[in-house]
């Protein structure tokens, strides 16, 4: 039934509607009354497909219970029956979709933005709900056109069984030690369960849950995140440590010598051991991954794919190629082989140590084992949001002036030189621009970071300070 007694519609600051998810500064630019008509206009569209339940989950911010509640009453005056999972990471709320059979799911959390943001990601069904999806959702809230009645509401306990389900297939092997940062985010009080399951030795750091993140900011990505636990594992001589961001569903990994391994690295590993299984399989990176990583996999008998990143246009294609891992230089590992396919930071954790604990090289080891590449961190720099997707179309333009260039245009610009390559892309949840150049040695990084520049400037663009 269409609700004809209230159908006031309700505008959401357009700032907030993202390419992957719904995100905004809570008093500012997101409020309850927001969260609210988002659980009218998903419920809407749930009952509409068919659909009858949506799981709810949230994260460990401050503001999170609050729009957790407004959430839950806009999606039950919608129709809709509701099943709470309480806190957690966003991992388990994509879990709960499968385990408890709903026809969607809302995970209320901020990721790892500073504490006063906040946002949705969501499933319809067993998919990501992102791009078209969001801009519809805004545009059924601002029309009022909303479906009515009255969901019930229940609570769910899933912890215990999202934590065996990720050791379910855990093959055991020998002990290792390891130091776990869980960055005070809501993937704390998973880790202490995993740690019960999983034979090892464990160092927990962070764990208690603060959405004011009082030790440092939860994003694995950025290295001085990263010192607290690079610190623990010297000091315990650990052989390894992993850090969560703040929804638990990226991953940060610290070998036994206190070397970061980057998003692409991890996956060199994690790839092997899955083609040494699953010959032939395809395996997907996205675009700001080294070429490293993409030979790698063909020369472990994999067919690599580099695709584009975000987390929701990754799980899509890995579901239309049938890839059994999938990973993102930014943490997320997707894991089809033996799971569900979405982005879990713990459930990847658990493979790594599967690895090592059965294994003959430590982790330290099999680092050494990669190949050494020269390359920039990733450059972010402002841009105007208006302007952002336009630089990338006229990089390429001008680029068809250029020789002894290959371009791959499937996100951005990925431009191939005898030197290596060169990345420029348009972020899809900052107004900024993305940049990254990757060499055998100096020389051509340099050369790389001139053409970089060049290629920015004849199109109006001042490049970033290398």
């Amino acid at each position: 039934m269409t609700d004809t007694a209230d159908t006031t519609g309700h505008n959401f600051d357009p700032t907030i509607l993202r390419e992957y998810d719904i995100r905004g500064i809570v008093g500012k630019t997101l409020s309850a009354e927001d969260a609210r008509a988002i659980g009218r206009a998903f419920g809407t569209l749930v009952r509409r497909k068919g659909g009858k339940s949506v799981a709810v989950g949230y994260d460990g911010r401050l503001s999170s219970p609050m729009l957790e509640a407004a959430l839950v009453e806009g999606l039950s005056a919608s129709g809709v029956d509701v099943r709470r999972i309480g806190m957690g990471p966003t991992p388990m709320l994509y879990f709960a979709v499968y385990h408890l059979h709903t026809d969607g799911g809302i995970m209320l959390t901020g990721s790892h933005n500073p504490p006063d943001y906040n946002g949705f990601k969501m499933m319809l069904g067993h998919d990501p709900f992102f791009g078209d999806d969001i801009q519809r959702l805004g545009a059924l809230s601002a029309s009022g056109d909303f479906e009515s009645g009255t969901g019930a509401v229940s609570r769910h306990d899933i912890v215990q069984e999202y934590a065996d389900r990720m050791m379910r297939d855990y093959r055991e092997g020998k002990q290792l030690k390891i130091v776990w940062d869980s960055g005070n985010g809501a993937g704390g009080p998973l880790v202490n369960e995993i740690c019960m399951r999983l034979p090892s030795s464990h160092v927990l750091l962070n764990v208690e849950v603060d959405g004011t993140f009082p030790n440092h900011h939860p994003d694995p990505t950025v290295p001085e995140n990263l010192e607290q636990l690079m610190e623990a594992v010297a000091e315990h001589k650990a052989d390894l440590g992993i850090a969560l961001d703040g929804d638990g569903d990226r991953i940060g990994v610290i070998d036994g010598q206190g070397r970061i391994l980057w998003g692409d690295q991890l996956m060199i590993v994690l790839a092997r051991a899955v083609l040494a299984e699953r010959p032939g399989a395809t395996i997907i990176a996205d675009v700001k991954a080294s070429q490293s990583l993409y030979d790698e996999i063909a020369r472990a008998g994999g067919v690599p794919l580099m695709w584009r990143t975000g987390h929701s246009l990754i799980k899509t294609k890995m579901k239309e190629v049938k890839a059994p891992l999938a990973g993102e230089m930014s943490g997320h590992i997707f894991y089809a082989d033996h799971y569900y396919g979405f982005d879990d930071a713990l459930y990847a954790a658990i493979r790594l140590i599967e690895i090592l604990s059965n294994g003959d090289q430590s982790l330290a080891e099999m680092r050494d084992t990669l190949p050494e590449m020269v390359n920039t961190p990733e450059l972010r720099f402002p841009c105007a949001e208006e302007r952002k997707f336009k630089v990338a179309g006229e990089v390429k333009e001008w680029l068809k002036g250029q020789s002894g260039v290959e371009v791959n245009d499937v996100d951005g610009v990925r431009v191939k030189t005898a030197d290596g390559w060169w990345l420029l892309r348009a972020s899809n949840t900052q107004d900024v621009l993305v940049a990254r150049c990757e060499a055998k040695d100096e020389a051509g990084l340099a050369r790389l970071k001139q053409a970089l520049g060049d290629a920015l400037r004849a199109v109006g663009m001042e490049p970033p300070s290398f």
